[in-house]
């Protein structure tokens, strides 16, 4: 979870789904992210971001991951069913934390335990994974 800092009220957070209900697609496989604001007061959906296909199998396409880097370096965090090390590196050196502990639950549900752990450990003042 991410700490919160005067200038950054809440959390952005990218979700891949492949069916817009639960967190159940595989980072390399998304070719789609909602992004959604987690504040103190609440939970909104702010956009939905098109990215090139990232993995072909037993192939990567680089540029794919550039451009998916890109699309979502203005997120905390990205909330997806699986994640491999590589990719994962990749948006920890961007400040974006891949979160796979809510794959296969539900995108709501799953946003709200995120947000409310934030929250606790904001509070707490726990070191966390602040941009």
């Amino acid at each position: 979870p991410l700490l919160l800092h005067a200038s950054h009220q809440g959390w952005r957070v990218a979700v891949a789904s492949k069916d817009g209900v639960s967190i159940n697609q595989h980072f390399g496989h998304a070719q789609t992210f909602v992004v959604y604001q987690l504040t103190a007061d609440g939970i909104e959906s702010l956009e939905q971001r098109e990215v090139s296909l990232y993995c072909h199998g037993h192939s990567a396409d680089h540029a794919a991951m550039a451009d998916i880097l890109t699309t979502i370096q203005d997120c905390d965090a990205v909330l997806v069913a699986r994640v491999g090390d590589g990719p994962a590196d990749k948006l920890r050196a961007i400040g974006v934390e891949p979160v796979d502990d809510y794959a296969y639950l539900g995108i709501d549900e799953s946003l709200q335990a995120y947000r409310d752990l934030c929250l606790q450990q904001n509070q707490e003042g726990c070191h966390g994974h602040a941009r």
